[in-house]
């Protein structure tokens, strides 16, 4: 099951350094902020999987070419993965250490979007200029229908092998951010290093 962060710090620490995390929750909910933070906590590469999925005049590519291109990104030594796509979890989970779900309020999330309209974004390859109703339906129903699928999913993780942790407010999202930094400090060399291209992209 997904450890309550509040309670959980023993539990982060003693699986710290981490190098495959995933970062799932609700459109809106911050998983790509949250996950380029991480990358320079952790320094370790950011793929969004948006930006595997979407082309620049807003079509896909197709299934078979995203998994694809998801299989060579996981294959790498050591990443940080931001996005859901359902149907590709159980493959992401195999491959995770840290799994951080993003569990907030739909109206939080709801927020986010609007507020982002207009602007550029490093996690989609144009500018959102509306806020789309299906996309709206989509994060409203979020809690409903998204949410037990991925608790089920989690439920399921050997905790010997990945810890997973439920951030249920941005609050708690920066106690953990906080936490990791004060890991990181005391933590060796990390094997995971990005290079300074990867720092700039």
């Amino acid at each position: 099951m997904p450890v309550d962060f509040l309670f959980s710090s023993s539990h982060i620490i003693k699986d710290f350094p981490y190098h495959h995390v995933l970062v799932i929750g609700s459109p809106g909910s911050g998983k790509s902020t949250l996950s380029r933070k991480l990358g320079d906590i952790l320094d370790l590469p950011v793929i969004h999987l948006d930006l595997l999925w979407h082309l620049p005049d807003q079509t896909t590519v197709s299934e078979e070419v995203f998994d694809k291109r998801l299989m060579t990104e996981l294959n790498k030594p050591c990443w940080i993965i931001d996005g859901n796509f359902l149907r590709t979890v159980p493959l992401r989970l195999e491959k995770a250490d840290l799994v951080l779900f993003l569990d907030y309020p739909a109206a939080l999330c709801e927020e986010s979007v609007e507020e982002r309209i207009g602007k550029p974004r490093l996690d989609l390859p144009w500018i959102e200029q509306s806020f789309d109703p299906e996309f709206r339906i989509f994060i409203q129903e979020f809690p409903i229908i998204r949410r037990p699928a991925i608790l089920d999913l989690l439920s399921k993780v050997n905790p010997a092998k990945t810890t997973v942790v439920q951030l249920t407010s941005r609050e708690e999202a920066d106690q953990f951010m906080d936490l990791l930094k004060e890991l990181t400090t005391k933590a060796v060399s990390n094997p995971c290093r990005r290079s300074e291209k990867e720092i700039i992209d």
